[in-house]
Order: structure tokens, then C-alpha cells, then sequence
């Protein structure tokens, strides 16, 4: 039985990495401020998980609790908080940069585990910690030669770095709803979404073609309220290493997407220094070892 949820978990999460992968061609190409990208993928997330929660009948009382419902709000915070600094890195950093470098992820969830749990950090992820930086400064040294805000580079990548430390605080705060249908959390965290960015939504800039709508929904039923639960599903089943190696999936297919799609040319310097953030970040979620492990002495 728990292969069988093993691999249902590997399955889900795998869709999810490879619908991820295209969410940068859809904000992009869909030419909307990051307010009101956000805002309609939160509106048409929540619309969407509104009719799967009331088909599956998950609108019942004892799926309720304050602490439930605080959790998944504090949860929302973070997650629409780290769609809004995303989305605005893909105009500035562009797709792939600001893919390469959302995947220090690891590093902010090791960081907050030392701060808040008091776990203990080895060598060996000090040393992938070393090798993440490297590749970071190798990231940052040129700016791409196709960038849709020449001069925004580094804002981008700051932007990138802030969305990884959101992306770390909702998987720390989303471990802790295990129990709670995914489904109802997406659903929640869309809801919320909407009410926080309502105020900051253009309606006098709304999109003007049936292509750009048609994305905007797209990102929002397909690649929120779809997605989320598959990934939600996938976190809340498989153990953490599966999760982490699974992961990787996305900042490769939307590097390839970026490629395709807006034609970006990367020098040397950004490739080596983006495989040495991916290398790495690999290397904490798998716990691959690069320091050796002290062995004990015994004594007679």
C-alpha cells in the first residue's frame, strides 16, 4: 500500500514540476502587470477549487479548525508573496536566471530549520552552501543579452533570492496541514489571494486579446487549482528526499521553455554558475555527502 501511495506521489508531483516549468512563459507572454497576474491566478484558482471541493463534498465542518484555517493563511501570505517577487523577476532576470536562482530554496528551508527547529547543519551542506554561492556570483557577474527590462538584472535576481525565502516558509508551514485535503488549502490560499491583492489589482489595464485572457486562465485553473493539488497531494505522500529530487524537474523544463519561447541566450559564466546552484541544490535535497563523515574511534 505505501509503494502504491509512493508512486501515486511520484506521478503527481512529476505533473506538477512539468506544468511549473511553463508558468514564466504564461506570465510573461501574457503581458499584465505582476499585480493583476497574480490576482486573476488567484480568481480563477479559487473558482476553480471552489467546484472540486464542493464535488468531492469537502465543504463539511470537521475538515475545519482555527488552527487549519490560521496555518493556511499564513501559508497564503507567503505563497502569493513569492508569486508577486517571481513573476516581477521573469521580466528582469528572465526566465531562466530567476529559475536558477528561486533554487537556493533548499538553503532557506536548511536556514529556517536551524533558526526555528535548532537543527544541526553538517559539513556537507555547508560545503553545497559554498558551491550555491559560487554559482550565484558567477549568475549576477553578466546580465543576459536578452532581457525584456535592460538594467533590472540584479533587481531581478534580488527578487528570485526573496521568492526562494517565501517558497521555504510555505513548505515549512505545508508540512505541518498533513491530514488537511490539498485541495482545500489551494482553495483557501487562492481565496485569500484574491482579498490581498483586490486593492492593488489595474482594471484599467486589462488585457485586451482572447490569447491574453485565455493564458490568464490557464495559469490560473490549470496551473493553480489543478497544479496545487497534484503538488500539495504529491508533498503530503512522498518523503522529503523524493520530493526535492522530483523537483528539479521544473527549473529544466522552463529553462528549455525560455529557450524556445523568447529565444534566451545565455553566456557561459550564467550556464556554469546556474549548474552550480542546481548542482547544488541537488545535493542538499538528496544528501549527498562531499565532506566525509568523521568516523568514531573505538578503543579496547
Amino acid at each position: 500500500m505505501a509503494s502504491n501511495e509512493i508512486r501515486r506521489g511520484a506521478a503527481e508531483m512529476s505533473i506538477a514540476m512539468l506544468m511549473s516549468g511553463s508558468i514564466g512563459w504564461l506570465v510573461v507572454s501574457s503581458q499584465q502587470s505582476t499585480e493583476n497576474v497574480v490576482f486573476f491566478r488567484c480568481l480563477f484558482g479559487a473558482a476553480t477549487m471552489a467546484i472540486v471541493c464542493g464535488a468531492l463534498g469537502l465543504f463539511r465542518r470537521k475538515l475545519f479548525s482555527w488552527r487549519m484555517i490560521g496555518l493556511t493563511a499564513l501559508c497564503s501570505v507567503a505563497i502569493v508573496g513569492n508569486w508577486l517577487l517571481l513573476f516581477a523577476a521573469y521580466s528582469r532576470a528572465s526566465i531562466s536566471m530567476a529559475t536558477a536562482v528561486y533554487n537556493t530554496q533548499p538553503f532557506m528551508l536548511v536556514a529556517l530549520g536551524v533558526i526555528i527547529f535548532r537543527e544541526r547543519v553538517t559539513p556537507s551542506i555547508v560545503a553545497w552552501l559554498l558551491v550555491a554561492f559560487s554559482g550565484l556570483v558567477l549568475v549576477v557577474k553578466v546580465e543576459p543579452a536578452v532581457l525584456a527590462v535592460p538594467g533590472k538584472y540584479l533587481e531581478g535576481v534580488a527578487y528570485a533570492v526573496g521568492a526562494a525565502f517565501l517558497y521555504a516558509v510555505s513548505s515549512i508551514v505545508t508540512k505541518r496541514l498533513k491530514g488537511t485535503p490539498p485541495h482545500l488549502i489551494a482553495l483557501i490560499q487562492a481565496a485569500l489571494g484574491v482579498l490581498m491583492l483586490l486593492p492593488f489589482a489595474h482594471f484599467d489595464a486589462l488585457p485586451t486579446s482572447a490569447a491574453q485572457w485565455l493564458k490568464l486562465a490557464t495559469l490560473g485553473i490549470v496551473n493553480t487549482g489543478v497544479m496545487y493539488v497534484l503538488l500539495y497531494g504529491a508533498i503530503q505522500k512522498l518523503p522529503t528526499a523524493m520530493t526535492g529530487a522530483l523537483s528539479f524537474i521544473y527549473p529544466v523544463v522552463a529553462i528549455i521553455v525560455d529557450r524556445v519561447a523568447f529565444g534566451q541566450k545565455l553566456a557561459w559564466v550564467q550556464v556554469l554558475g546556474a549548474a552550480l546552484i542546481l548542482l547544488a541544490a541537488a545535493g542538499v535535497n538528496l544528501g549527498w555527502r562531499i565532506v566525509p563523515q568523521k568516523r568514531l574511534s573505538s578503543t579496547c
